[in-house]
């Protein structure tokens, strides 16, 4: 009844329950209803990178422990309503801020032929109507560069909430975006909020890009897309996230870019995350959580439009987009370097280019 080729353990531990809601305990943190019984999942893994901690299961009427070390692959069964067995199992996984440690390397020589980059100017149409509509001056204030982009962050996180579930809209401008979040109630993911800053900002004459932030693996359920803003008073590259009205320092008090957070977690330098960090107003982000597990898993490869333009991700039958994708060296498929798509539905061609550069990547002209 319970033999099954995916475990490896000679003789499978069985706990019963009668609800589907099993906590979790991790150490001495007891998480109340962390987990669901889902027995059409085989095997359910639950992943941990906590060398040393115990483990322990509760369901309604059982319970079972494990102590995790790095060879940590324990598999058990829960045995849900007399009837319906939940192959389970608690995996050890490597810490995501060691796999990023590992994807350190990239070559600043390749030489490979991609687009330039573009900016929409803010003499747009489209741009002005945004610039106006939103009152951004106004918003903006009149404070230097960096105050002005923060104040357009702040705004922008504050008049839509985040919604990681939602459906994306049809029209994908901000204007659109927030009219439709106003109307219907409701939220956007975090790469909705991010095509909002990114057109606010192209609109007050900013040089402004989306990017996708990805961990490892090819086929994932999670990123992050945050914007990056050129800063000619830094005459950088400046991190603003509106998901989560972040932003990342150095010891001075120096905004960094990605690049520079993504180094600095490598080397093991000094990172602070601005106090005021939040999730929709209702939970503090922590640099620990945010910097170190979050966004360390997500800075694995990095992905931008090479055009930076209103509306650009909107579904047009016909329209070609174009993304430059930054890969490390490390263990990851790198072919093609330009990989071509078409959506039979739509008709849009996607094209992405390949590179291993970060000066490609980064440039500025």
């Amino acid at each position: 009844m319970f033999s099954n080729p995916v475990f490896s353990q000679k003789t499978i531990p069985i706990i019963k329950a009668t609800s589907k809601t099993v906590d979790i305990k991790v150490g001495d943190k007891l998480n109340k209803g962390q987990w669901t019984i889902m027995p059409e999942i085989n095997p359910d893994v639950f992943d941990i990178s906590e060398v040393g901690k115990i483990v322990t299961f509760y369901t309604d009427i059982d319970s079972i422990s494990v102590t995790i070390n790095e060879k940590t692959n324990f598999d058990f069964i829960i045995l849900l309503n007399k009837k319906d067995s939940a192959y389970t199992k608690v995996k050890y996984k490597e810490p995501y801020l060691v796999t990023l440690k590992k994807a350190k390397a990239y070559n600043y020589n390749q030489i490979r032929k991609i687009p330039q980059f573009t900016y929409q100017d803010s003499s747009d149409i489209h741009l002005k109507q945004i610039r106006k509509d939103f009152k951004l001056d106004s918003i903006a204030g009149t404070g230097n560069e960096i105050s002005q982009l923060l104040n357009i962050m702040h705004w922008v996180h504050n008049i839509v909430r985040h919604d990681g579930s939602s459906n994306n809209p049809t029209l994908k401008n901000a204007i659109d975006l927030v009219n439709v979040c106003q109307t219907e109630n409701r939220g956007i993911n975090c790469r909705m909020m991010a095509v909002i800053l990114n057109e606010c900002y192209l609109s007050m004459g900013y040089k402004s890009r989306m990017i996708t932030c990805m961990p490892k693996p090819l086929k994932f359920n999670d990123c992050h897309v945050i914007n990056s803003v050129f800063s000619k008073l830094l005459n950088k590259w400046i991190w603003l996230d509106p998901t989560f009205d972040a932003y990342v320092m150095n010891e001075k008090g120096e905004l960094l870019g990605l690049q520079e957070v993504r180094e600095r977690l490598i080397n093991d330098q000094p990172l602070i995350l601005n106090p005021e960090a939040n999730w929709n107003r209702k939970n503090s982000q922590t640099k620990e959580h945010y910097l170190y597990k979050y966004m360390a898993k997500n800075l694995y490869r990095l992905e931008t439009p090479l055009h930076s333009t209103y509306n650009y991700e909107t579904k047009e039958k016909g329209k070609t987009l174009e993304y430059i994708q930054l890969l490390p060296l490390d263990g990851i498929n790198q072919k093609p370097e330009i990989e071509i798509s078409e959506n039979k539905i739509t008709k849009m061609t996607y094209k992405t280019y390949i590179t291993n550069n970060p000066n490609v990547f980064w440039e500025m002209k």
